[in-house]
C-alpha cells in the first residue's frame, strides 16, 4: 500500500504552497479522485484537502452575474435559489447528474476537472491508454467506442469529458476563476477544458499549482427559455451518450440569443458559436434548427461502435431547442 501524506491548509495561499511539493494534489468532495486511487490510475504522495477553505458561497456579482464558490456542493448549488431562479440551464444539468448521495459530496469546483469515464482509462488491465500512460497507444479506436467522442477526437486519444454541469456552463458563457502561483487569472469555460491532440494526459489549461476559485456566470437572459436533454442507457446514475444544453432568448417572436452545448460527444463541451448564431434573427423553425445542428456537428465522425451518436446528437439537438422554445409556456401554463 502506498504512504499517502494529509494536509489541511488553514489558507488559500497555504494550500498553494503546500501543493507545490512533488506528488501533490487537490482534492474536494473527492468522488473522483478516491475512485481512481482505488482503481490504481492516481498515485499521489499528498492529497492537500481544500474542502474547508473560503468557496462555499454562491454571490451575485456587481454586473447581475452570479459568482459560485468552487467548493460549493453540487446539491446545494442546484437548489440554490439564484440558481434556480436566473440559471435554471445550470440547475437541470446538475441534477441531471449522479445520485443524490454524490451530488451531496461533489463540488463545483471538483466537477470541472472529473477525468474521462473510458473503460481503457479507468482500468489499469488495459495497457494501452495514452491518457494514463503517454504513448501506450489507444484501446479504444480498435476496442468498443460506443460510448466515446464523435467530434475533436485524435489519433491518441478519443475519450469524451463526463461532465453534465460543464455543459451547462459552456452554452452559459461562463469563466473559471483560478489562483497559482503567479497570481489570479480567469479563463473562458470554453478553453478551460482541452482537447486532446498529442497530449491527451492534459484535460484542462489549468497549471499543476492552480487552484479553482470559482466559476463566474455572466447576466443571462436565457432563465424563462432553456432545457437540458440528456440521452443515456437507463434513467439514473449514467453518463451521457450524448447531452445537450440549449437555451433561447427571443424578442417579438424571433430568436435574439441563443446557448448551445453538446456533452458526451468529445473530449470537452463542444460550443460553436456560429451553430448558435445561425439561429438567430427569425423564428425557431426547422431550417434554422438545421442549420445550427449542421454547423455544431460539422466534421463529425464514428469509431464504429459510436456511429450512432451522429442521428442521435442531430435529433436531441432539435427536441432540446424544441423544449427550451416551449419552456417558457409550460412554465406560465
Amino acid at each position: 500500500m502506498d504512504n499517502i501524506a494529509y494536509e489541511r491548509p488553514a489558507s488559500i495561499d497555504e494550500a498553494l504552497r503546500l501543493v507545490q511539493q512533488p506528488g501533490s494534489v487537490f482534492i474536494g468532495g473527492g468522488t473522483n479522485l478516491l475512485d481512481l486511487m482505488k482503481g490504481g490510475v492516481a498515485r499521489p504522495a499528498r492529497l492537500v484537502d481544500v474542502s474547508r477553505l473560503p468557496g462555499r458561497e454562491i454571490a451575485q456579482l456587481p454586473d447581475g452575474g452570479l459568482r459560485i464558490g468552487a467548493g460549493m456542493p453540487n446539491s446545494d448549488t442546484a437548489n440554490h435559489p439564484l440558481v434556480r431562479q436566473r440559471y435554471p440551464l445550470l440547475s437541470k444539468a446538475l441534477l441531471a447528474g449522479a445520485s443524490p448521495q454524490l451530488r451531496n459530496m461533489a463540488t463545483v469546483g471538483g466537477n470541472l476537472l472529473q477525468r474521462t469515464r473510458c473503460p481503457y482509462f479507468c482500468d489499469t488491465g488495459f495497457g494501452a491508454c495514452n491518457k494514463r500512460e503517454p504513448g501506450s497507444g489507444c484501446a479504444a479506436r480498435g476496442g468498443m467506442n460506443r460510448s466515446h467522442a464523435i467530434l475533436g477526437a485524435s489519433e491518441a486519444c478519443i475519450a469524451t469529458h463526463p461532465s453534465d454541469m460543464c455543459v451547462a456552463l459552456a452554452a452559459l458563457r461562463a469563466t473559471v476563476r483560478v489562483k497559482g502561483a503567479r497570481g489570479e487569472r480567469s479563463i473562458a469555460l470554453a478553453d478551460f477544458h482541452r482537447l486532446p491532440g498529442a497530449t491527451p494526459e492534459r484535460d484542462t489549461q489549468l497549471a499543476p499549482d492552480e487552484l479553482i476559485l470559482s466559476v463566474d456566470l455572466p447576466p443571462s437572459r436565457f432563465a424563462p427559455r432553456s432545457a437540458y436533454l440528456k440521452v443515456r442507457d437507463r434513467a439514473s446514475y449514467a453518463f451521457a451518450l450524448v447531452s445537450v444544453a440549449a437555451a433561447l432568448e427571443l424578442r417579438d417572436g424571433a430568436v435574439a440569443d441563443a446557448a448551445l452545448a453538446l456533452g458526451g460527444v468529445a473530449h470537452k463541451p463542444w460550443r460553436v458559436p456560429a451553430a448558435e448564431q445561425a439561429l438567430v434573427g427569425g423564428p425557431l423553425d426547422d431550417a434554422r434548427i438545421a442549420e445550427a445542428t449542421r454547423l455544431l456537428l460539422h466534421g463529425a465522425q464514428g469509431m464504429g461502435h459510436n456511429d450512432f451518436k451522429i442521428e442521435l446528437a442531430r435529433r436531441a439537438i432539435a427536441r432540446a431547442l424544441s423544449n427550451a422554445n416551449a419552456a417558457a409556456e409550460t412554465a406560465t401554463g
